[in-house]
């Protein structure tokens, strides 16, 4: 009696119910067996994996070849229930010549029995029926792309997705298919959220004003408004909550959602090869962003609009105004001496001061209290020669002996070339100089 291996694969993106699949395929295979007075001892099925995903990255797939090699495997032959199901495109030419070396056989039900290695005619059709899985998976794929475009287009549907921070998610009546809406599916569409659509419309309007991203990162930061993966920390757990950032305003003033119109197709999901020197390892999907004339737009305005079309299309074009030239003498020279980040100018009363923007970063929280870093420049230099003279006199040495530019600007152009990070700590009022060697210098600033 032959023993035999089943092979099977479902995956779950197009809702398929994984036990169902299996007892299918199953069946289909042992069907085949039994035919041939043989019996399943093993079996190998894999869930949840795209047809795409080759063999050897597949878990059960992948733990079907490492037992081929095994000479205590168990089984004798491997029998599948469909083979559009375990193999696409090039799996087939790749992996059937394993099955050979190894002696083992692979039993399909459309040849009706095992596959000979030395048929021309069974090599076609099982080429054939892994040229027709991926057929058929580009069609599902065509078919499902093109609905989806005339739903964003022609309903103004919300298809899925996290809803643009300025909005939230309300509900919009049961799903139009009837089996579906039986199962209690419900359709969804974006509606103003009073907290984060004000900050938005305040955002386009700051842009319309001439404030660069910079400025109004900064300007958000310094007034304490929440960013978005700080205002909703449920579904922004992976994200960093310490402030606004320049990509975060720059994403909100490039989202045409906020018009009004539902966007459709602003990303895609491409395959790319895992190894370009073996093709055998297969693909990975990876999502890219497409080019503007790609994105479908909703012919009508679906949900409320926070931003007006013609201010939207202003806030791209708008540039930003420059006041007038700023110097920051000690640009890039300044670490936060509570969490280690480099600190950011900031012109305040006619005068350059330097803070950290990471102020809801957890190592800010100093005694239960959460600590603002901020220094004037004018302090610093006040104290920079006497730390240029401490970090250039060798042990033993007096200070007098050592000569320092008078001029600041080349005290702080020194510092760059001695590479010394200058780190302020707002709790002890200290500015400390860290050498390359690691010696510390310390300046009290009270």
């Amino acid at each position: 009696m032959v023993r035999f291996a089943f092979v099977g694969r479902v995956s779950t993106e197009d809702l398929q119910d994984p036990a169902s699949s299996r007892q299918w395929q199953l069946a289909r295979a042992g069907d085949l067996v039994e035919k041939a007075g043989g019996e399943i001892v093993a079996e190998f099925f894999d869930v949840g994996q795209s047809r795409a995903v080759a063999w050897p990255q597949r878990l059960e797939g992948g733990r079907l070849l490492a037992a081929l090699e095994d000479p205590r495997r168990g089984f004798e032959a491997v029998v599948v229930g469909e083979p559009q199901r375990v193999f696409y495109d090039n799996q087939y030419a790749l992996t059937f010549p394993l099955f050979v070396h190894f002696g083992v056989q692979l039993w399909v039900p459309e040849i009706g029995g095992a596959v000979d290695p030395d048929s021309e005619a069974h090599n076609l059709i099982m080429s054939m029926y892994a040229g027709m899985s991926k057929a058929e998976r580009r069609r599902i794929q065509l078919r499902v792309r093109t609905a989806m475009a005339a739903q964003a287009e022609l309903e103004g549907r919300f298809l899925g997705g996290r809803p643009p921070y300025g909005y939230r998610l309300v509900d919009a009546g049961p799903h139009p298919r009837p089996d579906l809406a039986a199962l209690g599916a419900r359709l969804h569409r974006l509606d103003l959220d009073s907290e984060t659509a004000p900050v938005v419309r305040r955002i386009f309007a700051l842009r319309l004003a001439g404030y660069g991203a910079r400025r109004i990162v900064n300007k958000l930061n310094s007034e304490g408004v929440l960013c978005p993966s700080a205002y909703d920390r449920a579904r922004n757990r992976h994200r960093s909550a310490d402030g606004w950032s320049v990509g975060t305003v720059l994403a909100i003033l490039a989202n045409p959602r906020y018009t009004g119109h539902q966007v459709w197709n602003k990303q895609s999901k491409a395959e790319t090869l895992l190894d370009v020197r073996n093709v055998g390892l297969g693909t990975r999907t990876v999502s890219r962003w497409n080019p503007g004339e790609k994105w479908v737009y909703s012919r009508e305005a679906v949900h409320p609009a926070i931003v007006s079309t013609a201010d939207f299309r202003r806030a791209q074009t708008t540039p930003a105004t420059r006041g007038p030239q700023r110097t920051y003498l000690l640009r890039g020279l300044l670490r936060c001496g509570l969490c280690g980040r480099g600190l950011e100018g900031a012109w305040n009363n006619g005068r350059a001061n330097y803070r950290c923007q990471a102020v809801r970063a957890a190592e800010h929280v100093v005694a239960d209290k959460r600590r603002n870093v901020f220094v004037r420049e004018d302090t610093v230099l006040a104290r920079l020669g006497g730390l240029l003279i401490r970090a250039l006199t060798p042990p033993g040495d007096r200070f007098e002996e050592i000569t320092i530019p008078r001029d600041l600007p080349e005290q702080a152009d020194l510092c760059r070339e001695l590479a010394l990070t200058l780190i302020y700590d707002p709790v002890a009022q200290t500015l400390r100089a860290d050498r390359g060697d690691n010696e510390r210098i310390i300046a009290y600033l009270r």
